[in-house]
């Protein structure tokens, strides 16, 4: 399960769609980011983009 809870963040969405919209944004942004640091991320990049939506949404 993911950390927060996926329906929290739906829920303070517009919808579902606009959701997965923009967490591979965001995932996109981090991958890049972390693509050309040597030092590998030990989070998947769409936990991260996750993680960081949530907290901009104050969950």
């Amino acid at each position: 399960m993911l950390n927060p809870a996926i329906g929290k963040l739906i829920n303070n969405s517009e919808s579902r769609y606009q959701l997965v919209l923009e967490v591979a944004k965001q995932a996109r942004v981090i991958a890049e980011k972390n693509e050309n640091e040597t030092d590998k991320a030990l989070e998947k990049s769409v936990s991260l983009a996750i993680d960081k939506i949530a907290e901009e949404k104050g969950l």
